[in-house]
């Protein structure tokens, strides 16, 4: 019972994670082409651990996206 809980809260974190990544993906990036955000989600969507991993590593902070836009 305590495992199958554990199960569900662990897919229930990972999939809040993965629709956060996507929403900042697809609304919070204008340094990012089209072509280039679509590769990222479909990378997400065929390795999502991995995926959502790197991305999360290497997606610039708030500060520097906010600070190039305003360029």
């Amino acid at each position: 019972m305590i495992v199958r809980i554990l199960i569900i809260a662990a897919v229930l974190l990972f999939l809040i994670f993965w629709v956060r990544a996507l929403i900042d993906l697809f609304t919070r990036r204008p340094d990012l082409g089209g072509g280039a955000k679509v590769v990222w989600a479909i990378a997400m969507l065929v390795f999502p651990f991995i995926g959502l991993l790197v991305y999360t590593m290497m997606r610039p902070s708030d500060a520097t996206i906010s600070q190039n836009a305003s360029r």
